[in-house]
């Protein structure tokens, strides 16, 4: 059964069918290059056979010349017959039996009907079968003069007599099937090792599994199936990528949503353990609220990130200007600012006109001022926003007094729940912090903008985030 089954897939693979279409094509053309070739010879021995008969026929009759009953120049395979105007046979050689004189006899009544060859002499070709209809003759009949009178001479000859063309079938025949089975076995092995890398790669795909991803065809080479494996390879690497992303977004967002769930437990486990006043019910009825919005906040956030990697977060551009955005976000946060003793600066604003969604635009704006509340630091705390125009480049730029960002984080500031330091990150259960998720929004919604966010800091000077867009062509 296993021999069986392999066959059979055998049969069914790209190998099998490569070989067939190679051997097909191989037999059309040496078949059409043989049938060429045999028509070539048939058509050179026909020819020289022709000139052969004619030449001994005319020898024939000179030596004939006054009915001579022997020839010596006929030979013992030729058939030689004279008729004279009424039928009657005067000589014949070759011809043993009445039914090949009737059929000679036919084609002298053919001649003698054909007008235009008996009155001018012209000779009459054909073939035929003769000798028991196993050899193929070439005949001759021509008007002649035979003691005064007009009469009919008939030779034949052997068409091949040595076998040139039957010998040549055979010949081409052999050497087409010879050829062809080379070939395909060729072919065979060629294909077989052509499609081990198609095979290797097979193998991999099958071994590979979401926990080892690691497996690497580094196949070497330059041609079309090395090009194929080393794509196969970078898909590898990109799932990889996609897979070790994912494991730690789950863990993150799991570390992230374990500490409130703790605090939720422990403040209301403790406030069912025993009587409490009002004012300590009413402490932790706001921790829970405040985990609760902090979790809320969070699960908002992760189900935006998975609509927007789901590619189910469709923008609807048109043409906006991105200072009405900017002061929108000004105006939503200005309460925030306010408890954070937090001065919000709204710096130039001329018309910046871009072609983005509304509503994702502003809610870049929101997180990029939200995180800059957060983290300005000093004796007078400020943000500053300001939008602009560099060529036909449109910006927005958010600014704030804080302890600035070291450099070694700056290139992981929009990886997911990455936290720079503890001064990044939820201290206490009365104060909500970032959770690692808004840079990382942001950062999608103006690459799918055709943007780039751009950072800029110092440790102890601030922080400079410059979001850049094309600028909309429609202005007014």
């Amino acid at each position: 059964m296993k021999l069986l089954s392999n066959w059979v897939v055998f049969f069914h693979s790209i190998r099998f069918r490569l070989v067939l279409w190679f051997s097909f094509i191989l037999a059309l053309v040496l078949f059409v290059f043989s049938m060429f070739i045999y028509y070539n010879q048939a058509m050179e021995v026909r020819g020289e056979t022709r000139y052969r008969l004619a030449r001994k026929f005319d020898d024939i009759i000179e030596a004939m010349a006054g009915f001579q009953k022997q020839s010596p120049i006929l030979q013992p395979s030729d058939v030689f017959m004279l008729v004279d105007t009424n039928g009657k046979v005067l000589f014949n050689q070759g011809i043993n039996t009445s039914q090949d004189v009737v059929g000679l006899m036919g084609q002298v009544k053919n001649a003698q009907a054909d007008e235009e060859s008996y009155e001018s002499s012209q000779p009459v070709y054909w073939i035929q079968n003769w000798q028991d209809k196993s050899t193929e003759y070439f005949f001759i009949i021509k008007p002649v003069a035979i003691s005064g009178q007009t009469g009919f001479a008939i030779l034949g000859s052997p068409f091949d007599p040595y076998g040139l063309t039957s010998r040549l079938f055979f010949s081409l025949l052999f050497g087409s099937l010879l050829t062809i089975a080379i070939a395909s076995g060729g072919g065979l092995w060629l294909a077989d090792r052509a499609m081990r890398p198609v095979h290797a790669i097979t193998l991999a795909a099958r071994s590979i599994s979401e926990t080892d991803l690691n497996m690497r065809l580094n196949l070497a080479g330059k041609d079309e199936l090395a090009e194929l494996a080393n794509t196969f390879d970078g898909m590898l690497a990109r799932l990889q990528v996609a897979f070790d992303r994912q494991r730690q977004f789950v863990a993150d967002a799991s570390h992230e949503l374990r500490t409130p769930l703790t605090i939720v437990n422990l403040e209301a486990s403790r406030a069912l353990g025993s009587k409490r006043t009002v004012p300590e019910y009413q402490r932790v009825l706001g921790v829970i609220r405040s985990e609760n919005e902090f979790m809320s906040h969070l699960v908002h956030d992760l189900l935006t990130l998975a609509r927007m990697d789901a590619g189910q977060q469709r923008l609807e551009k048109k043409p906006l200007d991105l200072s009405d955005i900017a002061l929108e976000a000004l105006e939503r946060l200005e309460s925030l600012a306010e408890s954070k003793k937090v001065s919000l600066e709204a710096g130039e604003l001329p018309e910046t006109m871009v072609d983005g969604d509304r509503q994702s635009l502003l809610q870049v704006a929101s997180n990029l001022v939200e995180n800059a509340i957060k983290y300005a630091g000093g004796d007078q705390k400020w943000v500053r926003v300001e939008t602009g125009m560099d060529g036909t480049i449109a910006w927005l730029r958010v600014t704030d007094n804080g302890q600035g960002i070291s450099p070694e984080h700056l290139p992981h500031l929009f990886d997911r729940f990455y936290r720079v330091d503890k001064a990044r990150s939820r201290e206490s259960s009365d104060e909500q912090g970032g959770n690692g998720l808004g840079l990382s929004i942001v950062d999608w919604i103006v690459r799918a903008h055709g943007g780039e966010v751009q950072v800029d800091s110092e440790p102890g000077l601030g922080t400079t985030f410059e979001v850049r867009l094309d600028a909309s062509e429609k202005r007014d």
